[in-house]
């Protein structure tokens, strides 16, 4: 079953390794690092390489893999490559090594085998959806949101390698566990996704037995609204297996202290390198315009649900937004106004909230008072987005829900996403927002007015 994955998928870690493992050697054979014993040190960085990556998972990357995940392991692979790399010169008293060549040999291969990787990573998602190849078939069973929500997945993002074969209903009078056991084996299927609330638990344990004893790879589809729909820890009490919520990423000390370390540092960047001649500039315009302050500050639920100031500047020529959100063609908005709040500038201001610490660059975006009373009470764990701090964007708002709530399902897909983000928050997932939110504020949104 090396060949399980499709025609010569078995080779792709292989090789990948084995072009890695190549990259540091060469490298370190043709730059004057001044080793004294080359076999040495050949074989030490090789092992080192080999140990890393096994422990940080560096070549499991699967065809739904994300690109924060994969930034997220270059990062910790070479942070850990950098340590062991310096530790040579002191474990094997290396007195005449070059620690400035040591230092370049390091970039020389972290860029390589960061571009061989997402090389790698990029080629094989457009054999997948362009040539059809390195292709998985796959059956779902069950007939529900969930599963028709993952079919459709297979069928846009072909990227993926995912060939839908057929759905099996598990409501149907029809449905026979054994006619499904019977078309996986006639027509080569790889993969088999059940959903957990369809199937009786005889079935589910059949299928357990079916995929086992015939090698067919089984994954199940969890009920929302179970419990199992949680990012679970598995532990053992003694013997006895036990099944626990995972910690918020960002109640870790580490991880809270590392992105309150982000934010004061981008934040100070933000105020001094352009806050401080903007806002002069600005002030200038928006009171020329229209009579008022130039910062607008309304009140709205931050971490923990406290009540905070949140500031902008100010867009509108009579502000009543404290009851009402801006809608589109809003005739309080301003000439300025439109140019600002299209271009999102009048988000500025709360680079100020982030560096005293009651908002975040990136989390849940923070509704009015009135709102999160009103959203609260209609959509559900709609207050779980207080378990971290507001953010200035966030990941439903590239997403393309941000502004205007409109209807009930931009609420909720908004809540979805928050709650993803704080379950999932990663540093990289944090820069990849910053970036995204950059490139829409150029590129112009449609929701932003």
């Amino acid at each position: 079953m090396f060949f399980k994955q499709g025609r010569y998928s078995g080779f792709i870690n292989p090789i990948s390794y084995l072009m890695d493992l190549l990259v540091i050697n060469i490298f370190a054979y043709s730059m004057p690092i001044n080793f004294q014993n080359p076999t040495l040190f050949h074989g030490y960085i090789s092992l080192a390489w080999i140990i890393v990556s096994l422990k940080n998972e560096f070549y499991s990357v699967y065809r739904y893999t994300k690109v924060t995940y994969i930034l997220k392991i270059l990062f910790t692979q070479f942070v850990f490559f950098f340590l062991i790399l310096y530790a040579y010169i002191g474990f094997f008293k290396q007195p005449i090594m070059s620690r400035l060549a040591l230092g370049q040999y390091f970039i020389f291969v972290f860029l390589t085998v960061t571009t061989l990787k997402f090389l790698n990573y990029v080629l094989l998602m457009k054999y997948r959806e362009r040539v059809k190849g390195n292709l998985r078939n796959v059956v779902v069973i069950g007939k529900n949101k969930n599963t028709q929500q993952l079919i459709k997945v297979f069928q846009e993002r072909t990227e993926f390698g995912f060939h839908f074969v057929k759905q099996f209903s598990s409501k149907s009078n029809e449905f026979e566990v054994r006619d499904c056991f019977g078309f996986i084996l006639r027509n080569n299927i790889d993969e088999i996704y059940c959903s957990v609330s369809a199937l009786k638990d005889e079935e589910i344990s059949e299928f357990i037995d079916f995929a086992d004893n015939n090698l067919k790879t089984l994954k199940f589809i969890p009920d929302n609204r179970k419990i199992f729909a949680k990012k679970l820890r598995f532990e053992y009490y003694d013997y006895i297996p036990i099944l626990s919520l995972r910690d918020i990423p960002l109640h870790s000390t580490i991880n809270s202290f590392l992105k309150r370390a982000f934010d004061i540092f981008f934040s100070a960047v933000i105020i001094l390198g352009i806050l401080s001649w903007l806002t002069p500039l600005l002030a200038l315009i928006i009171i020329a315009e229209s009579r008022g302050p130039v910062f607008f500050r309304q009140k709205r639920n931050g971490i923990d649900n406290r009540e905070f100031y949140c500031y902008k500047f100010r867009s509108m020529a009579n502000e009543t937004a404290d009851d009402n959100h801006t809608v589109k063609n809003d005739m309080r908005v301003t000439k300025v106004g439109k140019f600002i709040r299209r271009t999102s500038i009048d988000e500025l201001p709360q680079f100020y909230n982030v560096f005293f610490g009651t908002m975040s660059v990136v989390g849940p975006r923070p509704h009015m008072v009135s709102h999160t009373y009103k959203f609260a009470g209609q959509v559900n764990k709609y207050m779980l987005r207080h378990f971290v701090k507001p953010g200035i964007t966030g990941l439903a708002q590239i997403r393309g829900y941000r502004g205007e709530i409109e209807k009930d399902m931009d609420i909720l897909n908004r809540t979805k996403f928050d709650i993803f983000y704080i379950e999932n928050w990663s540093f990289f997932l944090d820069i990849k927002i910053i970036i995204q939110t950059v490139l829409n504020a150029i590129s112009g949104e449609e929701k932003a007015y």
